[in-house]
């Protein structure tokens, strides 16, 4: 196995399964699971309640010195993590087109990245760990012992997105979420800091015509040949 840290990274857009593969494959190894999309969300979710303009860096510096973010395990093994903002659970308010948008603004922000990077990097010290999100393998965790790019069409993440939200109860119109999945796209694609972007030594993988347990198995391959 690598000399690198026991971290599995698992990078890309909104949208391409990145939380359920990456919960399957948490469990399969027995690491533990961390969202980093969902700090992102709570930060958005708390700008929001706050009045704060996310655009406005000084102030989301200042509401940051306030807030207190803790992701717990999910209530059931399907489910997404728990998030807690300031000991308020706020995880199913967060997994919305408005509060991804959102966290997308959010993470262009230096002093945001700053501060949830450095928390990250605390969360995988003690390493069997796996960590989803864009910038993963690049930027929180580049010395990850296996790193995954996980990506689809933006036709086929529109459409597991609207089937996950009709599942929720929501009223959702398909074009207007690819329209905003290729929103986010382009947003997280050319921000300044720490873009959405493959790591150099990243595996990548295309969904398009694999569900989510067929993207575990070949994560868990690479894994575990790398473990041998």
């Amino acid at each position: 196995m690598s000399d690198n840290l026991q971290i599995v990274t698992i990078d890309g857009p909104s949208g391409v399964g990145k939380s359920t593969v990456s919960r399957k494959l948490a469990a399969l190894l027995d690491f533990t699971y961390l969202d980093t999309g969902a700090m992102y969300r709570a930060v958005a979710y708390g700008c929001k309640q706050a009045g704060v303009q996310v655009e406005d860096e000084a102030a989301v510096e200042s509401l940051l010195l306030e807030m207190k973010i803790d992701l717990l395990p999910p209530a059931s093994p399907g489910d997404d993590v728990r998030v807690v903002l300031d000991d308020k659970e706020i995880g199913p308010l967060l997994r919305t087109p408005e509060m991804g948008m959102l966290a997308s603004k959010v993470s262009a922000l230096a002093v945001v990245r700053r501060k949830l990077t450095l928390m990250q990097q605390a969360m995988g010290k003690a390493g069997k760990l796996v960590a989803e999100g864009r910038d993963t393998g690049t930027v929180v965790f580049p010395q990850a012992a296996w790193k995954f790019y996980l990506d689809a069409s933006s036709e086929e993440r529109a459409r597991r997105r609207v089937d996950q939200l009709r599942g929720r109860g929501e009223e959702v119109v398909e074009v207007e979420v690819l329209a905003q999945l290729i929103q986010r796209d382009r947003d997280d694609s050319e921000r300044t800091i720490a873009p959405l972007k493959a790591a150099a030594d990243a595996i990548r993988i295309n969904s398009d015509n694999l569900n989510a347990d067929e993207v575990v198995a070949k994560m868990l391959t690479e894994v575990e040949r790398e473990q041998g």
